[in-house]
């Protein structure tokens, strides 16, 4: 059996690895403003995932005279600047590439006579009706941040890591602290007061999951670290790094205009929900294996101690490649 578990492991941390390469939580966003009668201005943001851009492209209208005004790569961004020639109230603009991703992508049309139109396209619904009304897509930003902790691989390992060393009545109140740096390092850097260069952020997240995985098998041994000690400080700790890897692509991207502070509120509740979800899954997991006598949570408690371990360590390894001369 402990093979079959450690074969299990192997397994998984491989699948994991390999999903966290393939896929993209980060928003894009697609801003459109109207500058002069059937004449608009198109800003395209989308993330790029080391080093390299996702294959998703703006589809407008058939009837509309597109024409590329400028290119150019931020830290973690690629920005395209588009003249769109027509009245864009009707037909079909789509994201075309967005079904192959976990990207959502914010679009926002401005017009000088109407009613703004916004909406948040998803991978099952990457197009946009243009005759049809839209609704408050503000309120997505909420699904936004439950993706960014069931999708986001780096969280999603902190946030197991986090079940297995704390008390089980200490783990709701450490992931809130962790949720509340999370909010401060995002809210200040999405609204212009913080700007931290993503690459240095993310190798500083794998870093504080290896360590985490550290101090889960010094508590196994019976050891207490500091993490034990105070798990409230270390979870907010962590939890500003952490909030600087999403909000350092944030940044450039934006939020919807004079919604800034809405947009973030709902988008901390959705991960404040994420996590709960993910924590409760797992505790009732571990609670099953010792409730039917398995006798062996002992050793998927460890398994799973070394997969976030090995997995946090193969990103730092990654993400230093691009510093070793």
């Amino acid at each position: 059996m402990k093979r079959i578990l450690t074969v299990l492991f192997f397994v998984l941390s491989l699948l994991i690895v390999q999903k966290a390469h393939a896929h993209e939580v980060r928003p894009g966003s697609l801003k459109i403003t109207e500058t002069t009668p059937d004449l608009f201005e198109a800003v395209w943001k989308q993330p790029i995932l080391s080093g390299k851009r996702l294959k998703l492209d703006p589809v407008f209208p058939e009837d509309c005279k597109i024409n590329e005004i400028s290119r150019s790569f931020g830290t973690g961004t690629l920005s395209v600047s588009y003249d769109v020639k027509c009245a864009l109230d009707n037909g079909i603009l789509k994201i075309e590439g967005l079904e192959r991703t976990l990207t959502d992508v914010y679009v926002e049309i401005n017009y000088l006579d109407d009613m703004p139109k916004r909406a948040l396209l998803k991978p099952a619904a990457n197009s946009l009706d243009l005759s049809q009304e839209t609704g408050a897509a503000i309120l997505d930003y909420i699904w936004i941040g439950v993706e960014h902790i069931i999708f986001g691989w780096d969280h999603l390992l902190f946030v197991l890591g986090l079940v297995l060393l704390v008390e089980r009545r200490q783990i709701i109140g450490v992931a809130t602290a962790f949720t509340i740096a999370h909010s401060i390092t995002l809210a200040l850097a999405a609204l212009g007061f913080l700007s931290v260069p993503i690459r240095p952020v993310e190798i500083l997240i794998a870093m504080s999951i290896v360590l985490l995985a550290v101090e889960i098998m010094r508590k196994f041994r019976g050891e207490v670290g500091l993490s034990a000690q105070r798990p409230y400080l270390i979870g907010f700790l962590i939890g500003l790094i952490h909030g600087c890897g999403f909000a350092s692509a944030l940044s450039e991207i934006g939020l919807p205009k004079g919604m800034e502070l809405l947009s973030l509120l709902f988008f901390n509740i959705g991960v404040e929900l994420g996590q709960f979800f993910v924590i409760l899954i797992f505790v009732f997991a571990l609670m099953a294996l010792s409730k039917f006598k398995f006798n062996q949570d002992k050793i998927v408690e460890t398994a799973v101690t070394y997969m976030i371990g090995g997995i946090a360590m193969y990103w730092v390894i990654d993400r230093l490649k691009d510093y070793v001369v």
